[in-house]
């Protein structure tokens, strides 16, 4: 009769012990590590059909091939191992390369338009940026009081100059 409640006991004991233990990779380090390679390879062709591109179409053509790269990274980090730090990484990623990208199409812009454009990138990259934090659980005082103050302080002089014409800019 002893023994069944001990039996029992080392029963529950070795399920809390299984429960507790971390869940293996989704893949191997051999996979990680072939992939990463690929990844690799992939840029290095995207970066080599870029050179017989000149001007802005070759910055273009650069940091699409530099933008689809970190996001493949940041992705095969989020598989190799998942957590919410590295899926706000991917989304972070996928901000920073679109921002890259937008920033080299408003290069062919002039003037107000371009810098419009800029502002419009940077603020699309601040706006993902703190969907991410807000999306991984990170939704902490630090993204709005931090960035988003900055990057908020940092376009208002920006609009104001390009709205107030040549009234903000004549000005002793």
């Amino acid at each position: 009769m002893k023994m069944i409640p001990l039996a029992l006991a080392a029963m529950a004991l070795s399920g809390a012990a299984v429960a507790q233990t971390a869940p293996a990779p989704s893949m191997t380090r051999e996979a990680y590590q072939a992939q990463k390679d690929r990844i690799e390879a992939d840029a290095k062709a995207a970066r080599a059909k870029c050179d017989a591109m000149q001007g802005n179409a070759k910055d273009i053509c650069q940091a699409e091939a530099k933008g689809q790269e970190k996001i493949a990274k940041a992705e095969l980090e989020s598989q190799y191992r998942p957590s919410a730090r590295n899926t706000q990484k991917l989304s972070e990623a996928r901000a920073d390369a679109e921002y890259d990208l937008a920033k080299e199409r408003c290069d062919d812009q002039q003037g107000n338009a371009k810098d419009a454009c800029k502002e419009q990138a940077k603020a699309a990259r601040t706006a993902a940026k703190a969907q991410a934090k807000a999306a991984s659980g990170d939704a902490s005082g630090r993204p709005a009081g931090g960035s988003g103050m900055g990057s908020g302080a940092g376009s208002a002089p920006a609009a104001g100059g390009t709205g107030g014409g040549t009234g903000g800019g004549t000005r002793p």
